[in-house]
């Protein structure tokens, strides 16, 4: 029971932290008079996955960075078959092509990229620099079309008092390192109690713990009537969590998965997932997808806990 509860306390310091987190970073980015398409295309998608971020480098200190590789690629799945499906259940999403051309190539990718890193069953620390300059290079262009175009991010909830804006970062930061350590001590004890490997519980329990800030975003968004900006925060959210958060973990411990059919199972629902998101010439994403990406998280979840560990 103490590792269920240490898991529930991670659940919920990861949901109130992230919330925090990216109510101060979006305050903070216009306190500073950043760019509203940086605030959208960057800070939002950073700030949403810093619970996967603190997780993993709890997990690669710890030892076992197979939950962080199992995290990442089961939170990416979430973000699109549960979070993004959620929303889209409420009403479809209105999102033109456009708006996505560079962010969705590369979210696109990301899966059958880590894919073929780990045909030789690692993920080691020179796999992890390749995937960080893939990084680096996206983030310079979408500095560099920040500059040049402003965005609906701008409407995203942010503080405008500068001492709460700090509060909310420092409060929000503290609470998703502490859901680190909680999350990665109570998945480690579930994963023995279980007989489960660290990549499943990775891919399965905490990863739907850690994705509850996208959650939140893409909700908020869609009531207000803002629906690039949950979609756009999605996508980066998914770039960063493969392109810097499992590289960061990779670097820490390089990663040595021994359920290659779990990971490989992740990576093509990941990659199908995301396939699935593309608008319609129109620009329109009809609800009835949001049930298809229901049914196929299901089915993800249910093969990952029969094939893998």
């Amino acid at each position: 029971m103490r590792d269920y509860a240490l898991l529930l306390a991670g659940i919920a310091c990861a949901g109130m932290g992230g919330e925090l987190f990216v109510r101060g970073v979006v305050g903070l980015a216009d306190w500073l008079r950043i760019s509203p398409a940086i605030v959208g295309a960057v800070v939002a998608a950073f700030a949403t996955s810093s619970p996967e971020l603190s997780v993993a480098v709890n997990a690669a200190l710890a030892g076992r960075p197979q939950i962080a590789l199992g995290d990442i690629l089961g939170s990416n799945i979430a973000n699109v078959a549960l979070v993004l499906a959620l929303a889209l259940t409420i009403a479809g999403i209105r999102c033109p092509r456009g708006s996505i051309r560079r962010d969705f190539p590369v979210a696109l990718l990301i899966p059958p990229g880590i894919g073929l890193l780990l045909l030789d069953g690692t993920l080691s620390r020179i796999d992890g620099m390749v995937l960080l300059a893939l990084f680096l290079a996206w983030l310079a262009v979408a500095v560099a079309d920040a500059r040049q175009q402003r965005s609906a991010a701008s409407e995203l909830p942010g503080e405008r008092s500068r001492w709460r804006i700090v509060c909310c970062c420092g409060a929000g930061l503290a609470l998703l390192i502490l859901a680190g350590d909680l999350v990665v001590a109570g998945a480690g004890g579930i994963a023995l109690s279980l007989g489960m490997d660290y990549f499943t519980v990775g891919v399965t329990v905490v990863a739907i713990a850690t994705s509850t800030p996208e959650l939140a975003t893409a909700v908020i968004a869609k009531l207000r009537g803002h629906d690039e900006v949950g979609l756009g925060t999605i996508l980066g959210s998914n770039i960063f969590n493969g392109l810097l958060i499992v590289p960061v973990a990779a670097l820490i411990s390089p990663i040595t998965v021994a359920d290659s059919a779990g990971a490989f199972i992740s990576l093509c629902f990941g990659f199908l997932a995301m396939a699935l998101t593309y608008p319609n010439r129109a620009g329109h994403i009809h609800r009835a997808r949001g049930w298809i990406l229901l049914l196929l998280y299901g089915c993800s979840l249910y093969l990952v806990l029969i094939f893998g560990g």
